[in-house]
């Protein structure tokens, strides 16, 4: 997996890194050229290249979506260089390769992955607390229509999430499951496969009811990583690359490519074991109990009460 992140990583950090050339590199690892799917799209701030891979395989298991979260892999001119804010896409590319190398040598899946993220290396920067973060050219709700497949059944949702105080930890972590406005209790199977992928205790990204809402709001988010989730009825948990102290998200130099690796790695294990059916999300009873209990939430995924 290695290999994988480092050629991501350089192609991203190209000034000139576009969605066609991830996509050349994609069907270079063994995707085959119909699987892998780039969209332009404009917004008030510029534009993005949507990238969207799907790895199919014979058999009849889930499918489990990956996405790639950032505002974008560059800051340029106000940056010079790969961003922080750029380990969410490289995670996912590395994972389409990895997982397409491993299908060429006749590891299939049981199920279909879905890898989605987008490619601008020319993002803005915008003020937030403690420390900068960057900004996308498109919002949210474009984002999350051209990387929410309606056919993921679960979702991975990949974000560097190092400019807070509320983990202080170098690696990954994961959080709670959300799933229609609820935040559920984190999954035991995720917990165990990332104790195999690290060797040491899994780490969970602590997130509250603000987090899971939609950007647009006017409330706090810690960042973008839960936005999926507003946009699917399908469970979704991040994936949170890390640091010990908060890293603005146009920062320079600070892709740790042991962490991304391991983070890559993990989301990999994670798409064996789910479309093997040997690892879920949360528990389907338990969240229909919920329902039951105290009613739906998915007013959460909502912008709130008059806004739609």
């Amino acid at each position: 997996m290695l290999r994988e992140v480092m050629e991501a990583m350089e192609l991203l950090a190209d000034p000139e890194a576009s969605g066609e050339a991830v996509r050349e590199w994609l069907v270079g690892k063994g995707l085959e050229p119909d699987e892998v799917v780039v969209t332009r799209v404009a917004g008030e701030r510029g534009g993005t290249d949507f990238i969207k891979a799907r790895l199919s395989s014979t058999g009849t298991g889930p499918v489990l979506g990956i996405i790639g979260r950032l505002g974008g892999v560059g800051a340029r001119p106000e940056r010079i260089g790969l961003v922080s804010d750029a380990d969410g896409a490289i995670v996912a590319l590395a994972c389409a390769a990895a997982l397409a190398r491993m299908r060429e040598r006749g590891d299939s899946l049981l199920g279909t992955v879905i890898v989605a993220t987008h490619i601008c290396p020319n993002s803005p920067v915008i003020p937030h607390e403690p420390v900068p973060f960057m900004g996308a050219p498109v919002d949210m709700a474009t984002m999350n229509r051209h990387e929410v497949d309606p056919e993921m059944e679960a979702i991975l949702s990949v974000d560097t999430t190092k400019g807070n105080w509320v983990i202080n930890r170098r690696g990954f972590a994961i959080t709670p499951t959300v799933k229609e406005g609820y935040i559920l209790r984190v999954s035991e199977d995720l917990l165990r496969i990332m104790s195999y992928v690290t060797n040491e205790p899994p780490a969970v990204l602590p997130i509250t009811t603000q987090d899971i809402t939609p950007y647009g709001n006017g409330l706090f988010h810690i960042n973008s990583i839960m936005q999926p989730a507003t946009a699917t009825s399908a469970p979704v948990v991040g994936v949170a690359t890390t640091a010990c102290i908060p890293v603005p998200g146009c920062a320079t130099g600070a892709n740790q490519v042991v962490d991304i690796e391991m983070a890559a790695r993990f989301c990999v294990e994670v798409a064996v074991e789910f479309t093997a059916g040997r690892c879920r999300f949360h528990d389907p009873d338990e969240f229909e109990r919920l329902v039951a209990l105290y009613g739906p939430m998915r007013h959460l995924q909502t912008l709130g009460r008059g806004n739609g």
